[in-house]
């Protein structure tokens, strides 16, 4: 099961390297609901993916209105569980605006080049 927030980054942890190659950062967002809410991500990614990091890092500053999809994972350690929010995607809030807005307007042009097209279909002589 997968869950969904905006909200703005309020900071950005040291990313942490590990000797087989991997890498993690955690940041924490906080939504504007009515009752605010504070979540903390942890980020971790094997050798073979530390790119991810690397995007995260040069992409989002704190401050920046983003929207996180994530899971909440759990791990069990001698008898005690563990939980932590991992994401998977993160966009920028402003990003996904430009994009919708960028398809209304692509959508609205074709429409208008049809119904010229049609229009001239429909000449009296």
């Amino acid at each position: 099961m997968s869950y969904t927030i905006e909200g703005k980054i309020i900071s950005i942890g040291e990313v942490k390297n590990f000797d087989n190659g991997a890498k993690a950062v955690d940041y924490q967002v906080e939504t504007n609901e009515q009752y605010t809410n504070l979540y903390s991500f942890d980020m971790y990614k094997s050798a073979d993916n530390v790119q991810h990091i690397d995007n995260f890092i040069k992409d989002n500053k704190v401050g920046d209105n983003v929207r996180v999809e994530w899971n909440v994972r759990t791990n069990e350690y001698k008898g005690k569980f563990f939980s932590s929010l991992s994401p998977w995607k993160i966009e920028q809030v402003n990003k996904i605006k430009q994009k919708t807005m960028g398809n209304i307007e692509s959508n609205f042009l074709e429409d208008a080049i049809n119904q010229m097209q049609q229009d001239d279909d429909d000449l009296p002589f």
